[in-house]
């Protein structure tokens, strides 16, 4: 036989896309707190992007390709009145949930936003709910929403836990591109069959690059990268539920597979065996121990590597506010990844480089006592002269201990301390914050404001009655789970 020949045996679908495919079609969510903790990440999410709409650079993105275009069905972006096939909306959904950086978070070998996939997920959950009702069939529920939630956060999460994207230059939005594409398929009616090969058309699709996130090339596609991502997933679950076949192999084929061609660099660091090179890590089962542990983003609309250095500063600010002129440096002591992605001189071309830059995001606080979105923008930068001046004199120090309890798994912490030091040789105390107020450490402590900002960010766009009503049924487990999908959605509709 010839040895200038493939072997054209097709293979069984990779294990890494059965074993997701088998979680979402067969997994049984029975988590109190995973159920709870979905409900106000719902309320968070949705009230991220009711914020978002306030900013232009956003909403310029939003609305149908084809002004006028009517659909039948069609899904809503909440806080508009939008109506649009689902893949749109489900852009649109996502970019307004990313634009400011204010959502969840999850961070470990990979980072990103699980929340992300509500955009999907919801626009899917409308358009499908509407269909069903009107072809005489039971609506679908805001427990399968929450349920999809949760689903989406584990897939993205737990393939983040020991696999870098990053590291080989791929964004994360990857993650949410594949969790997407697995949920919204099943919320579709996608059988195994189907799913699989949705999953497989997530890996072999070309992937996003980091470029968009780091200096100097920083800028705003990171605010609609993972709207983009989770849109990208709803329409290639609607082409595996039109019968499309799948790539079984898409990770794990010689050559042309995710693996060797986009994944191998980031295992050269790793000290495995051959037999191991080249393939994801599962360190455990898909369950719901993601969205229990989610990090919410409650304080402060920042990069959440520089969370905790927020909350030091404000600390800091009574002490420094009438001295700013007396300082003379200013050491901030970090963990390893925040200095990787977020530790930055020189100048910031825009709100994107400078929600991305943690002496940025330690300075505001620091001078003004706040860190608030409008914060990011180029008027009230160019208005403050005294926030570069403060960013020159800051030293960015790694302390090993932040780096090893970032990723120790009982832990992950999320520490940054400051120091202030003057020209006449005094100081402030050291102030560190090893756990962001968003961090489940601190539930008890946080979710009181985590529903003052939903409260808050509902009034941005509603009426007071409007605002209550909402309000009152996202509080209640029972009552919002029970709720039809699309009429959960129409409480938001402008």
């Amino acid at each position: 036989m010839s040895s200038n020949v493939d072997q054209n045996v097709r293979p069984d679908y990779d294990d890494v896309l059965q074993k997701i495919a088998d979680y979402v079609l067969t997994y049984k969510v029975d988590s109190a707190e995973a159920w709870n903790t979905a409900r106000n990440c719902l309320m968070d999410t949705l009230g991220c992007g009711l914020l978002a709409l306030r900013f232009p650079e956003c909403t310029k993105h939003l609305g149908p390709i084809v002004e006028g275009t009517v659909v039948p069905h069609g899904a809503r972006v909440p806080g508009t009145s939008f109506r649009m096939d689902p893949v749109k909306a489900a852009w649109d959904i996502g970019c307004i949930v990313r634009w400011l950086d204010y959502n969840d978070t999850w961070l470990a070998a990979e980072w990103g936003h699980p929340s992300d996939n509500l955009g999907g997920i919801l626009a899917v959950a409308d358009h499908v709910s509407q269909k069903r009702v009107a072809g005489g069939k039971d609506a679908l529920t805001m427990r399968t929403v929450l349920e999809a939630m949760i689903m989406a956060h584990e897939i993205q999460g737990v393939l983040a836990l020991e696999n870098s994207f990053n590291r080989v230059g791929l964004d994360h939005v990857v993650l949410v591109k594949v969790a997407s594409t697995a949920v919204t398929a099943k919320l579709m009616g996608a059988s195994r069959e189907q799913l699989l090969s949705a999953l497989s058309h997530a890996w072999v699709d070309g992937q996003s690059l980091r470029t968009y996130r780091h200096a100097p090339n920083a800028g705003s596609r990171k605010s609609w990268a993972a709207g983009d991502a989770t849109s990208r997933a709803v329409r290639l679950a609607d082409i595996a539920m039109r019968g499309e076949m799948g790539i079984p192999g898409v990770l794990t084929a010689p050559q042309w597979g995710f693996y060797d061609v986009l994944f191998s660099k980031a295992n050269k660091d790793q000290k495995l065996k051959p037999k191991d090179k080249q393939r994801f890590s599962l360190p455990q089962d898909f369950g719901s121990y993601v969205m229990e542990n989610i990090l919410f983003k409650i304080s402060f609309p920042a990069e959440f590597h520089a969370q905790t250095a927020a909350e030091a500063a404000v600390t800091l600010h009574p002490q420094v506010r009438d001295r700013l002129d007396d300082i003379d440096r200013i050491v901030i002591t970090t963990h390893e990844s925040a200095i990787r992605i977020i530790s930055k001189e020189g100048k910031l071309a825009n709100a994107a480089d400078r929600d991305h830059c943690l002496q940025y995001m330690a300075a505001v606080p620091l001078i003004f006592g706040s860190l608030m979105a409008e914060h990011y923008e180029d008027d009230f930068h160019e208005a403050n002269p005294i926030i570069d001046k403060i960013r020159s004199r800051m030293d960015i120090v790694e302390d090993e201990r932040y780096t090893r309890e970032y990723l120790e798994p009982e832990k992950r912490s999320i520490a940054n301390a400051i120091q202030v030091f003057f020209k006449d040789g005094s100081s402030t105390d050291k102030v560190a914050v090893e756990y962001p107020i968003g961090h489940r450490r601190r539930r008890k402590e946080g979710i009181p404001l985590l529903e003052e900002k939903f409260r808050s960010n509902l009034a941005t766009r509603f009426p007071a009655e409007r605002c209550r009503q909402i309000f009152d049924l996202c509080k209640e487990q029972k009552a919002l789970e029970n709720m039809s999908a699309h009429e959960f959605v129409q409480l938001f509709v402008i």
